[in-house]
């Protein structure tokens, strides 16, 4: 399944942009087609990404100069070029920020020129869509400042939060090799002189012999089953029954919930308040929400509002989100404050999240420490077992 960003038209003549997966333009025109829009032009985003990756920081810092340098009066041709210019970027961010330049001198909009480098997010060309039609790019792109800088705090966060167990983990790993192909041949040849072994002992013993001698098949086995693990998650239908497990795992399901809530009030809140529609802003923060299977509830959401359902009652039966998130959406629609109140959930889902992220560190540490004591428990076992059993022969004998 290919990725596409197309650009499509409605029975009523409005055009709608975003991004779907389909087997070809073909099978997305097919697709597009059976929901009543026409299209128009496809792109494949993967084909022409050109490997250039922009993270939330580095995008909150653009997003950051930019905007000082369009409130002060600069032009935006003259902006990106002292961006460009500056020292510190990556040849591949500053090769994108050189292209807008030119695509702008030939009289592309800006939306447009970021469009076509195919590195920037659905949510950012949105925004930037929306501020070239209100003549308010400035704040578009301070907004979007904030935005990309809370996104990277909360991602910063979860990570510092895994450092912890990963690195025990690692060292679990590391400790498991070193007795298995160091100390377990030491007693080889004291085995070696007993009539039988207890079927653990045979058993661990032959892989500690697999690990020492023939380990490069070990290599390979492990190569090939993380090729084969990636090929499998490129398969959609893969990809969503993950992501459904996500959301309903014990423990860290409600973690996902949190974060997917606090992702989506965020990138909703900016869109609302760049003055985007709000249909077209359900599709597009929808679709930065990072789970197949949260997203692709998202039509049926965008069809309910579109046919006048209030935006919480369509967001209320979303899997994959909080209840609180409709219940707030609720209130801000009845006092008219709907920007305020997604911001006001998202401030508050980071919060719940960072505290849910502690939580779930804290049950792995011991789960982990668990999990080496009884390996490491098997292999004294199967280490001690037949010594004690010789020691029980011959006081048998005796």
């Amino acid at each position: 399944m290919a990725q596409f960003r197309y650009t499509a038209k409605g029975m009523d003549g409005k055009v709608i942009r975003g991004k779907a997966e389909a087997a070809s333009e073909s099978g997305l025109q097919q697709l597009l087609k059976e929901q009543g829009l026409y299209l128009i032009e496809a792109k494949d985003i993967q084909a022409a990404r050109g490997g250039v990756k922009l993270s939330p920081r580095l995008l909150s810092s653009f997003c950051k100069e930019l905007s000082a340098l369009l409130s002060a009066g600069i032009s935006i041709v003259r902006a990106l070029e002292i961006v460009a210019g500056e020292e510190g970027l990556t040849a591949g961010f500053e090769r994108v920020l050189r292209a807008l330049v030119s695509d702008l001198k030939k009289g592309v909009g800006l939306s447009d020129a970021m469009e076509a480098q195919n590195c920037f997010p659905e949510l950012m060309l949105g925004m930037v869509r929306s501020g070239e039609g209100n003549g308010n790019i400035d704040e578009v792109m301070e907004r979007l400042a904030l935005h990309y800088e809370r996104e990277d705090r909360l991602h910063r966060q979860v990570q510092s939060a895994m450092v912890y167990p990963m690195v025990l983990l690692v060292m679990s790993v590391a400790v498991v090799i070193l007795i298995v192909t160091f100390i377990l041949p030491q007693f080889e040849e004291l085995f070696a002189g007993m009539e039988s072994l207890p079927g653990v002992t045979v058993f661990l013993m032959a892989a500690s012999d697999f690990l020492v001698e023939q380990w490069y098949v070990l290599l390979l086995l492990l190569c090939i089953a993380g090729i084969m693990i990636r090929v499998t998650l490129r398969i959609y239908s893969v990809r969503r029954m993950i992501d459904y497990i996500k959301v309903h795992m014990p423990v860290a399901g409600r973690l996902n919930k949190v974060i997917y809530t606090a992702r989506f009030a965020r990138t909703l809140s900016s869109l609302y308040s760049g003055g985007m529609p709000i249909v077209q802003a359900l599709q597009t923060a929808g679709a930065t929400v990072g789970n197949l299977y949260v997203s692709g509830q998202f039509d049926k959401v965008s069809s309910q509002v579109r046919s006048g359902v209030p935006l919480s009652a369509a967001l209320e039966d979303v899997d994959g989100f909080l209840h609180k998130l409709s219940s707030t959406i609720l209130v801000g629609e009845e006092s008219g404050r709907l920007d305020t109140m997604l911001d006001a959930i998202a401030a508050s889902m980071e919060e719940e999240a960072e505290t849910a992220t502690k939580k779930l560190v804290t049950m792995l540490e011991p789960i982990l420490i668990c999990v080496m004591a009884l390996v490491v428990g098997f292999i004294i076992i199967a280490v001690m077992l037949p010594i004690y059993e010789s020691y029980g022969t011959i006081e048998g004998a005796a």
